[in-house]
């Protein structure tokens, strides 16, 4: 039986103090001088700047969107998103624990990271499962070359549908990419189109992950090449990043080639991996997490938090915030599945994670009272750089101090509520 619980998750006041601590220097570095005229220079009367609109906020979006669900097999899944540095949330998902009919033992997962606008994105998310499913292969049989074949079919089906919808709609630009889980009884299907990635972490390791579709990597270059385009900037004609997704409909226009061989292909690339009792955990996720984290520190980082932590959602929180403290600056969204072999919550671990916790907040107390006696302002800032340079044990594998930062930014607070002045009371004078 599906389950399904939905929610908004708000950052703490005090991480929203912290991103306010540096929001100034991020919008300096990607605003600055930006569709307004040089320092000193005046503006000839009547004369007009074109103004090119920033894709980045002066401030991050950090109120997350969380759900979580289970089958009825034994995985149970989270997503998470955030909107992030980015100007417009343009990641949409599908999660569909549960297949209908003869298929109730299958699952379905994508993220779809848009560009250009979320409107390709959202109907994609809609719409691309259907297309999935209405292709023949997929069954209880569960014949690998078949449904392979059928994922093929459903990627192009979908764009050559969306294309249709497109010219009548009017949408000139904008497309999206793609990275999905199908999940039968005996394998785990991936397909990719795009620089999103999936992972499959078995017995501690990473067991498998999917390749990114970029326009330097040398076979998409010959395509793009082949098909009349060009690769600059590491970019399709200096302008798009990927090479592979649905919509884009500016890069698909060359005269007798296949979908598959235009600068963007709208073709995923489909692997089947056979599942294990060793298999753990799978995570989707676009690109705004994997700029910032390897699959490797991924892995580690989830393997730890999944010994201390109960919800998944915290966790799928936990990854967002780390990618956000290690600089990501684009959308993110993170969907985590779990097998029936994944780490338990560990007595050993929830008490190593308490010792850290106590640990990092005694550190702080040090830090904060040396810059004190130094005469020094104990900014945050100045309290997370002297600890940066602090060799710590015991922090998450993979996640390093940047996935500790709620903790010391708390620790912080206190101290510094612990060193206001006392103010008088005013009865205490009459006494």
């Amino acid at each position: 039986m599906r389950t399904a619980r939905k929610g908004s998750v708000e950052m703490p006041a005090f991480v929203r103090q912290l991103v306010k601590e540096t929001e100034k220097r991020v919008s300096s570095f990607f605003k600055g001088g930006r569709g307004g005229t040089a320092e000193g220079e005046q503006q000839g009367e009547g004369e007009k700047e074109e103004v090119i609109p920033s894709p980045y906020l002066d401030r991050p979006v950090l109120d997350k969107l969380t759900e979580e669900g289970c089958a009825r097999w034994g995985l149970t899944y989270a997503l998470g998103s955030m909107q992030g540095w980015r100007a417009n949330m343009e990641d949409f998902h599908n999660c569909v624990p549960q297949l209908g009919g003869e298929l109730a033992d299958w699952s379905f997962f994508a993220v779809f990271d848009g560009h250009a606008g979320s409107t390709v994105a959202q109907y994609c998310s809609q719409h691309l499962l259907g297309h999935i499913l209405a292709m023949d292969g997929i069954g209880p049989e569960d014949d690998p070359p078949k449904v392979k074949g059928a994922i093929e079919e459903g990627f192009l089906q979908t764009d050559k549908h969306l294309h249709s919808v497109a010219r009548r709609e009017g949408w000139e630009r904008g497309g999206t990419t793609v990275v999905a889980t199908l999940i039968s009884p005996y394998y785990i299907y991936f397909a990719n189109c795009g620089d999103s990635r999936a992972m499959l972490c078995r017995s501690g390791q990473v067991c498998f992950s999917t390749e990114d579709h970029k326009p330097y990597s040398p076979l998409e270059k010959e395509r793009i090449e082949s098909a009349g385009g060009s690769v600059s900037l590491q970019r399709i004609n200096g302008s798009l990043a990927v090479s592979r997704a649905l919509g884009d409909f500016g890069y698909k226009g060359a005269e007798n080639r296949t979908p598959s061989q235009q600068m963007v292909s709208p073709e995923p690339e489909v692997c089947v991996v056979e599942r294990s009792p060793a298999d753990e955990f799978l995570v989707l996720a676009c690109d705004g997490v994997w700029d910032t984290i390897s699959n490797e520190e991924l892995c580690a980082f989830i393997h730890n938090r999944l010994r201390v932590c109960t919800d998944l959602r915290d966790v799928c929180t936990q990854v967002i915030d780390l990618c956000l403290y290690k600089g990501s600056l684009d959308n993110i969204s993170i969907i985590l599945l779990c097998f029936p072999g994944a780490p338990q919550l560990s007595t050993e671990a929830l008490h190593q994670e308490a010792e850290l916790e106590d640990l990092l907040e005694s550190k702080v107390a040090e830090i904060y009272d040396e810059l004190c006696a130094r005469g020094e302002e104990p900014e945050l800032l100045s309290v997370l750089t002297v600890l940066a340079s602090t060799v710590i044990p015991g922090l998450p594998p993979g996640g390093g101090i940047q996935s500790k930062r709620n903790c010391i930014i708390s620790a912080y607070y206190q101290q510094r509520d612990a060193h206001k002045p006392m103010i008088p009371n005013v009865s205490d004078s009459y006494n």
